[in-house]
């Protein structure tokens, strides 16, 4: 019995991989486990090696794990591309009726042929071999088939009965076939316990934040697709409009973002949702949401760059663009969600965030966070709330009367002035990029420039809005492991693996990055003496901001990957174990 399992389907694209990984997910997440799933795929819609894979435990999980117990593989690709994964006698199941797999010597695996699609042909398409191929995983991970019937019915019930009752009997045969040739198990821990009724979820990054907009009181998103944020769109498609919800898919981002401003104006809660080269496009527009001090929220779902980059791999390179993006000097709100609660929360929250400090909030995941899929117990719906900021109303304006109305009042002490919507009586005002007075009329006078400039920066000088720094493990650890965003579970199991071999570290993380957390971070800094920052970019963008903010040099070392794929928990511990010089023999 394991207390985990890792598995694995791997092949070309356009050979169904995603619904075999799809299938046997959902039938692990519905029989109780918790599960992280994740996809490796390439920008191609055949061909070219993709993999899917799952990690199976009886507590959450937060990334897809270093280790493969079972490899599906449909080719000879997957063996080579995969066999550093493998567990010590772990189980590779390749199908004998294409190829015959080979290893390298040195490799502790058990090969074992399966004619997937010959099994498949005899049942009547063999296309169906990925059903043989689940079979297959069913009896080495010593489940029951009928444990996916309904998941099967819910997959190919639309087709009818008889395709339903086609591809149970491919799983039944391949289960059967395994069972009557090997004698390899890998049985999966005991499921969880769990009181009546408490069903748990199985989201992702990208449907998280898509919810999160819709609880927040977004009413619009108008977008372009781009991988890896389309799904936010397709997910907002489904649900926006059952609750007076609109989408709009614009011609390009340029056009998406200023869609999302001008309902901004009106007073919809309105947003858009891109990757790195569509937020590119977005730069001009968010320096217009800044100078007229519009609410916005843009999400990031990062990818690999520059330019296209790698459009299917994940990175965390956009973080300095988030901060310091567009030209001149304008105010926003940077938000790093570390989990996919967070993705719901904060996404929520930057509504409020909007139109409480009037400017753009950006809301930074990664295609890692984005496009992976996990259970979890809920989501922290009774946290949302909705707050409108400074909205002048009817009676104020009234008692204002005609042509007194400063929507940028450069007087107010926190800098943010009331600000009405199109149609209040006595409430109209001029919404420009130019530089303004106080009721929006463009100027050029070097006295209210200034002023205006100094009204802006003081918005954001005490921002209260919670901390954005967590810390895990002991408080009074003198190293530390410190992340933002998407890596925080990997982190926080590589902060659990350090502890059980005797090294004192905690887990220091960003949820906010801009403003810094200063405060915050320099409490959490107390003890330590040393610190890795762990970054999915070339430059530690995050070790910099630090740097900048807080100072500590020459208490942080960098840990970069950014070759695409998402750190392992093996790299991190001996990154770590290096850096602090603990249990490493030269």
């Amino acid at each position: 019995m394991h207390e985990q399992i890792g598995w694995k389907v791997g092949g070309k694209q356009g050979e169904g991989i995603d619904s075999t990984g799809d299938i046997y997910a959902i039938a692990l997440h519905r029989m109780g486990y918790y599960v992280f799933s994740y996809r490796h795929f390439m920008s191609l819609i055949k061909g070219g090696h993709t993999n899917y894979k799952i990690r199976a435990a009886n507590r959450i999980v937060r990334h897809h794990g270093d280790t493969t117990h079972v490899l599906i593989a449909f080719d000879q690709t997957t063996v080579d591309y995969n066999w550093h994964e493998m567990v010590d006698g772990g189980v590779v199941i390749y199908d004998s009726t294409s190829f015959t797999a080979t290893k390298p010597d040195d490799a502790n695996v058990n090969l074992c042929g399966v004619p997937l699609t010959e099994i498949a042909k005899e049942c009547g398409n063999p296309i169906m071999k990925n059903m043989v191929a689940i079979g297959v995983s069913a009896a080495i991970n010593k489940f029951n088939p009928d444990d996916f019937i309904p998941v099967v019915q819910d997959k190919f019930g639309k087709k009818g009965q008889a395709v339903v009752d086609a591809n149970m009997d491919a799983l039944r045969r391949g289960y059967a076939y395994f069972n009557e040739n090997f004698n390899i198990s890998f049985p999966a821990p005991p499921v969880p316990e769990r009181a009546e009724g408490d069903d748990h979820l199985y989201v992702s990054g990208n449907s998280s934040v898509g919810f999160g907009a819709l609880a927040g009181g977004c009413r619009l998103l108008a977008a372009y697709p781009i991988t890896p944020a389309t799904e936010i769109m397709y997910w907002v498609i489904e649900h926006l409009p059952k609750h007076g919800g609109v989408v709009l898919q614009a011609e390009d981002e340029i056009a998406a973002v200023n869609m999302a401003i001008g309902a901004n104006f009106t007073g919809v809660r309105a947003m858009t949702s891109t990757s790195g080269p569509g937020f590119s496009l977005m730069m001009e527009a968010l320096g217009l949401a800044g100078m007229s001090e519009t609410p916005l929220v843009i999400v990031d779902v990062q990818r690999s760059g520059p330019s296209t980059g790698l459009p299917t791999k994940t990175e965390q390179s956009d973080l300095n663009e988030a901060i310091y993006g567009t030209h001149g000097e304008i105010q926003r709100i940077v938000l790093t969600p570390k989990t996919v609660e967070e993705c719901f929360l904060l996404t929520a929250e930057a509504f409020n965030l909007a139109e409480t400090y009037q400017c753009p909030v950006i809301v930074l995941t990664d295609l890692y966070m984005g496009m992976s899929y996990q259970s979890i117990d809920k989501f922290p719906v009774a946290a949302v709330e909705h707050r409108r900021g400074k909205l002048i109303t009817e009676q104020e304006l009234k008692d204002l009367g005609v042509y007194e109305y400063h929507r940028y009042n450069p007087e107010v002490k926190d800098g943010i002035s009331p600000r009405s919507i199109p149609g209040q009586k006595n409430g109209r005002y001029v919404a420009l990029g130019n530089e303004h007075n106080g009721i929006g009329i463009e100027v050029e006078d070097l006295e209210t420039r200034t002023s205006q400039v100094a009204k802006r920066q003081r918005k954001l000088a005490n921002f209260q809005h919670f901390t954005g720094v967590s810390v895990d493990g002991d408080s009074d650890a003198p190293l530390a492991l410190i992340g933002f965003g998407s890596t925080w579970g990997v982190l926080e199991e590589a902060r659990e693996e350090l502890e059980e071999q005797g090294i004192k570290v905690k887990h220091i993380h960003f949820s906010r990055v801009f403003p810094f957390p200063e405060t915050e971070f320099h409490a959490a800094m107390e003890s330590v003496t040393q610190g890795l920052v762990v970054e999915l970019n070339t430059t530690g963008q995050l070790t910099e901001l630090i740097h900048k903010s807080a100072g500590y040099h020459g208490v942080l070392e960098k840990c970069l990957k950014y070759d695409g794929d998402p750190i392992g928990l093996s790299e991190i511990v001996s990154a770590a174990k290096k850096t602090f010089k603990v249990g490493v023999h030269s």
